[in-house]
């Protein structure tokens, strides 16, 4: 019978610093438009998967908005459950992306439960953004609590945190809101993608993630921009945008993480 020997990793060890070992690709600041027009191109050519989801985007955005107007106390709590959902629904139109890169045809019944086979680390990279958009949350709190002296009335809360009168307020909510955004972008900018293609765990997708925005910051954080400005659009007419500019990031995410981290048997892919 065959021995191990001692000093040998383990095969989870041996599978992560594998996938540690990756060379990522250098980005040029014109690559964050090719992803979109690639993610444009994916949605024409599978408009029925990418409407879908782009439905479940704009619910969600209405959801949100409903539930700050008539209850803002149950905004939380929603954000929370849709931030666990959300990954979810990506991982759908990443799985459309990748049948139009073989050359196969994107099933939106197949797109749905594409989760399937990577269920637990999903789980597990779903609690990690849950426990991070909690310590926003609370973050937030406190940051209200220190620069705002009465609570506005439901009846016109958006116009009294926005008036100028609580700069201090918007200025210290921004900047901690951009912390938190920055800590999850940079964790899991391709890392959703990459554990639906390699079926990696979730630390080494996140941590994978990160070294990609550590040696690309300028394009990704153009990237970062690029999403922020075409959700925020999207977001004015109801939410309708999001039908639209949903699918498109998603499949432009994609996009670009096949170009950031090599394909499988393929380590020369890098355009």
């Amino acid at each position: 019978m065959a021995t191990i020997p001692q000093d040998a990793p383990e095969p989870a060890a041996a599978a992560r610093e594998s996938v540690l070992d990756l060379k990522l690709a250098a980005l040029q600041p014109s690559d964050p438009l090719r992803w979109l027009a690639r993610g444009w191109a994916d949605f024409r050519r599978c408009p029925r998967i990418g409407l879908f989801y782009g439905a479940c985007f704009a619910l969600m955005g209405q959801a949100l908005w409903q539930a700050f107007l008539h209850a803002p106390a149950y905004v939380l709590a929603l954000s929370a459950g849709f931030l666990l959902v959300g990954p979810f629904f990506a991982l759908g139109l990443y799985h459309a992306s990748r049948a139009l890169e073989r050359g196969e045809t994107p099933s939106l019944r197949a797109s749905l439960v594409a989760w399937r086979p990577t269920l637990s680390t999903m789980a597990i990279f779903g609690g990690v953004l849950l426990i991070l958009e909690m310590l926003w949350a609370r973050a937030a709190m406190v940051v209200f609590a220190v620069t705002m002296n009465t609570m506005p009335s439901s009846s016109n809360m958006l116009a009294a945190l926005l008036s100028w009168d609580n700069l201090e307020f918007i200025v210290s909510y921004l900047a901690v809101g951009a912390i938190f955004a920055g800590l999850i972008f940079v964790s899991s900018a391709i890392s959703i993608p990459m554990i639906l293609d390699r079926q990696t765990d979730a630390v080494s997708a996140a941590l994978t993630s990160l070294r990609a925005c550590l040696a690309n910051p300028g394009v990704m954080l153009l990237w970062g921009a690029l999403i922020t400005l075409l959700c925020g659009l999207a977001m004015a007419p109801a939410f309708l945008g999001l039908l639209v500019v949903g699918p498109v990031l998603g499949h432009a995410t994609w996009h670009a993480y096949r170009h950031i981290v090599p394909a499988p048997n393929r380590p020369d892919l890098t355009r």
